[in-house]
This record gives C-alpha cells, structure tokens and sequence, in this order.
C-alpha cells in the first residue's frame, strides 16, 4: 500500500521493482497492460480509509489502424470525420482500463476513448488531453502521427518526463469536467510513458482523487522506463488477448 498524496523515493523503489516484473507468465501485451493498470489501481490508498486513491487508471498505446479488431476499426472509424482510414493510421488504443465503475474494468464495456485516431498534427491539437500528453512528455505531435524510422531508436533511449495536470478542476486538459472530474472528485491527473523499439507511443494515466504537487512528479518518471522493460518481450509478439 502506497500513500499517492506522500510518496517517497522508497515507494518509487519499490513500485518500479514490481511493475518491471508484471510481464512473468504473460501470453500477450495486453495482459501485462491489464496487470500494470491493475497494480497501479490496487496499490494507491489513503492510510487512513484504505480506499483506492485513483478514480480510474488507463493504458494506452499507439497501433496502426489496420491491425485493430473490427470492433476497434469501426469505433475509430466513426471518428475519423473527413480523413481516410489507412491502415497505417496510428491510433491510440486502450489495453487496460481499472475504475470505480463496471464499465471501467474492461476496454471491451467502455464506452468511450477505445481508439482515438490520430490522423494528423492539426488533428491531435483538436484534443487538448493528448496533445498536452505528447508535449509534456517532451515530443513533437509528429513523432507519433508518423514516427520516422532514422529516429526511432534515438527517440526511444530518451527518458521522458511525465504528464501532470496539478489541479483537474476547470483545467483545459481535463475532458468531461461535469460528467467526470466533479462528480469524481477528479483532483490531480498524473501521466507516464515513452516510445517502444516500434515507434509506438505507450501511456498509462492516473485519475486521481488526491491532489499530487509537481515535486512529487519526477518520482513517476522511473516507472515509465519499468513498464516499458515489461512490455518489450511483446513488441513484435502478440498485442492483444485472442
């Protein structure tokens, strides 16, 4: 048990331990996805009530549009608007998905957010969560609309900083602020991730119902290179539970 509103460096020590070993006996990415969201969830609870401290925890990663399933393809498809489907088309897919209601336990019952697709630079900047996402972890939008080979293995050694909306109330970067964050109790929004070996783009986000200062945030960044350690023997293997 962690207390997400005091973490120390002996947490971080701790929690990146256990994360990089969440991928032992897994068949596929998206089970390690589902067990990461699932520590994180589980792990995080106020000493004092012992009840979770995040609202919700999600796990995403970028993935080229003709790979998804048919229910994925069409959920992407019906926000795409004016641009073409093309199956290099990266969009950002939910693997994982841990949350006080049902339908926030399983990427297959949500409703919303499945695979956003990312078309273009201009397209991104439309949606304030991610672009803010992608510039805060110190990218360019480009990078991740359409990854460039002779970069990649540069762009993937980097450590990245991590995504933080201090204070979730009224901010710009927080979607759903009267369906979501208030009646929630959404506090703080805390991010991490990076680039795998392919050029694809994982994140894991935290809702959180306890308010997280920016000089705890630099703590998280370590876990971003955890789960990525977890995830690598899945790059070019199977992505998704059959």
């Amino acid at each position: 048990m962690f207390d997400l509103a005091n973490f120390k460096m002996s947490h971080m020590i701790e929690c990146s331990a256990a994360l990089r070993q969440l991928s032992s006996g897994a068949q596929n990415m998206e089970e390690v996805a589902n067990r990461v969201a699932g520590y994180l969830y589980d792990n995080f609870l106020d000493p004092q009530s012992q009840q979770r401290t995040c609202a919700l925890v999600r796990f995403y990663k970028t993935h080229p549009y003709g790979e998804l399933d048919e229910d994925l393809r069409g959920f992407a498809g019906s926000l795409l608007g004016d641009h073409s489907a093309e199956p290099s088309l990266k969009c950002l897919t939910m693997l994982a998905t841990y949350g006080e209601k049902p339908e926030w336990n399983s990427r297959k019952d949500s409703t919303g957010h499945k695979a956003i697709p990312l078309p273009s630079v201009e397209a991104v900047k439309q949606i304030p969560m991610i672009a803010q996402l992608i510039k805060q972890f110190g990218l360019e939008v480009g990078q991740i609309v359409k990854p460039d080979p002779t970069l990649v293995v540069e762009l993937e050694q980097k450590t990245y900083n991590v995504f933080h909306v201090e204070e979730a109330l009224g901010s710009p970067f927080v979607p759903a602020q009267e369906q979501f964050v208030i009646p929630f109790g959404i506090r703080s929004v805390l991010g991490f991730g990076g680039l795998l070996p392919s050029g694809d783009l994982f994140a894991i986000i935290m809702f959180t119902k306890v308010h997280i200062p920016r000089e705890a945030t630099d703590l998280f960044k370590t876990f971003a290179l955890s789960v990525k350690m977890a995830l690598l023997p899945f790059v070019a293997g199977t992505v998704f539970v059959k």
